[in-house]
């Protein structure tokens, strides 16, 4: 397959680039937000006209009113996103969320996908329960009490989770808590009693929540998939999430990288443009073909994804693996070519370095993922 956008992708990614950059920019969204000191911290205005565009329900199968589409073209919205550093409950909740509850039951499906298409609702998912990413142990778990389940434990830096409509927790039903088996996913409402939330403030604005579950009753309806056998669902989820934000992290490099070029060509030091500076010629070079890299290394998981490739898990973990290297690289290059400025609030490059450090440790970070790419090649 081309590592590059078809016509109809390529019309998508024309449409979203504009609509991000006037309605989702920097000082539209994140700066406003995050001077207010929003408790969502995000905008449910643009969240709602995300909707208008049918970018909500991009993954929701059209049965469910969804528009059916596949996770290159979500990559082209979380990219602008990156670009832009939209503050947005997209990947959390159209791609992560969607990807799970579309596994669900007619009953999960109907509660919860309406809601999502039509902007009204935001999901959040909880995973991991320490300050690492690390979903092979799940201790948080749910009994059986009646026809349902009874949910103790906690999950930490759950991701927009004190806003969301619906939980998809990642609860363990039987064995260890570092089996493979014995995982189940439930679909958990907001106003289910029980629930207690611990907001905090990401380094990049973000909210984010140290959730616990203090004996939450769920009734039967509320299983995503099936009992104990949730972890290749739940790997389902892992991957949509891991190489969606690997195309948003593609995306801050892109701005990063953009910013400060656009910056060399206009500072200048002993009465030239620094730009004209070789070494800087030779930095920026590098700079832009580590991002092309990852790019590609991005569209080829999504495509391995869509077509549902026994290769795309591996392919997930390098595309996470090189985003975030590249990405990293890029806002540090872009700190660095400012100079002290750099540093500064009033510009918006070191904005960039903070989403980074976000999105790095989102979903794993360069170094889990370079171990487990060895692990999955036999190593």
């Amino acid at each position: 397959m081309p590592l590059y956008h078809d016509d109809d992708q390529a019309m998508l990614h024309e449409t979203v680039s504009a609509f991000m950059a006037d309605e989702g920019s920097i000082k539209k969204q994140l700066r406003r937000w995050r001077d207010e000191n929003c408790k969502d911290g995000f905008g449910h205005e643009l969240w709602k006209n995300f909707a208008g565009m049918g970018l909500t329900g991009m993954l929701v199968p059209e049965e469910n009113g969804g528009l059916g589409m596949g996770h290159v073209e979500a990559g082209i919205v979380l990219a602008e996103i990156g670009r832009n550093l939209t503050p947005s409950p997209f990947l959390t909740t159209s791609v992560m969320g969607v990807t799970a509850l579309a596994a669900g039951s007619d009953e999960v499906r109907g509660r919860w996908l309406p809601g999502i298409v039509a902007g009204d609702s935001v999901v959040a998912v909880a995973i991991d329960e320490g300050p690492k990413h690390h979903p092979e142990r799940i201790a948080c778990k749910a009994e059986r009490a009646g026809n349902g389940f009874r949910l103790s434990g906690k999950k930490d830096f759950v991701v927009q989770g004190a806003s969301a409509d619906c939980l998809i927790v990642a609860a363990r039903t039987s064995g260890g808590d570092a089996d493979t088996d014995g995982v189940t996913l439930f679909a958990v409402p907001k106003d289910a009693a029980g629930i207690g939330h611990n907001s905090v403030r990401l380094v990049d604005s973000a909210m984010a929540s140290h959730v616990t579950f203090d004996n939450v009753e769920l009734d039967g309806d509320a299983v995503i998939g099936e009992i104990d056998g949730g972890r290749a669902l739940l790997n389902r989820v892992l991957d949509a999430g891991r190489v969606g934000a690997a195309a948003e992290q593609t995306g801050v490099a892109a701005g990063a990288m953009d910013m400060t070029v656009e910056y060399l060509k206009q500072r200048k030091q002993f009465g030239k443009l620094i730009g004209e500076f070789q070494a800087l010629q030779h930095r920026a070079a590098h700079l832009y073909s580590e991002v092309e890299i990852a790019q590609a290394a991005v569209v080829k998981a999504q495509q391995l994804l869509d077509a549902g490739s026994d290769r795309a898990e591996l392919m997930v973990s390098v595309a996470k693996a090189k985003a975030g290297k590249a990405c990293n690289l890029a806002v540090r290059e872009g700190v660095q070519m400012h100079g002290g400025i750099g540093m500064t609030d009033e510009y918006d490059i070191g904005l960039y370095m903070k989403r980074d450090r976000a999105l790095a440790e989102f979903m794993g970070d360069p170094y889990y993922h370079a171990e487990r790419v060895a692990q999955l090649s036999g190593y």
